[in-house]
């Protein structure tokens, strides 16, 4: 009996977050394909991922540069328009544009003479306009969540550590069980 068990909880480990990921893909193309009343599953998905393609080159050619550049503009005129896009677009660059912040991956100490610490990323090395010439701006990811907390430390509680960032962010955003990525808490103790 134990080994039935086993056996179900083995195929449930393998079963549910594909499943989930299945569902979270369906359910993905369904609303792109809805939006755009498309009759062919998935057509409205390979449609968008095309058309941002199309755009991002375009934003790429100098004779287009000036228009994204009007849009940029515009959009940093209007008050509450100006908040949602201004917060979406340096989201969105952090972890993917030419500008990416999250590139410092580091190890802090959360109180000075203890051993408790946490992995985030250096946002900010230089914080005197705050006032705070000798602290850092470190983003601290929430493990199974897309929000976090930017803590301000002092230089010398941050240290650097040798990994890739997306090995560091998988590690944080897992709860540290990202099987792939345990070498990023290795370095840790290094």
């Amino acid at each position: 009996m134990r080994r039935l068990v086993n056996y179900f909880l083995r195929g449930l480990a393998v079963t549910a977050p594909l499943a989930f990921t299945l569902y979270i893909c369906w359910a993905v193309f369904r609303r792109i394909d809805g939006w755009l009343q498309l009759p062919i599953p998935g057509a409205g998905f390979v449609i968008t991922v095309a058309a941002i393609t199309l755009v991002g080159a375009a934003a790429s050619n100098l004779v287009t540069r000036s228009v994204v550049s009007l849009v940029e503009t515009t959009m940093g005129r209007l008050p509450f328009v100006r908040l949602l896009y201004t917060s979406s677009k340096d989201l969105l660059n952090a972890f993917v544009g030419e500008k990416r912040r999250f590139d410092k991956p580091v190890v802090v100490t959360l109180y000075p003479g203890s051993q408790a610490k946490a992995l985030g990323f250096v946002t900010r090395e230089s914080l005197e306009q705050l006032g705070l010439a000798d602290h850092v701006a470190v983003y601290i990811p929430q493990s199974y969540n897309f929000a976090g907390s930017l803590l301000l430390f002092p230089a010398d509680q941050v240290r650097p550590i040798p990994a890739e960032s997306s090995a560091v962010m998988a590690f944080i955003v897992s709860g540290g069980v990202s099987a792939s990525e345990r070498d990023a808490a290795g370095h840790l103790h290094s």
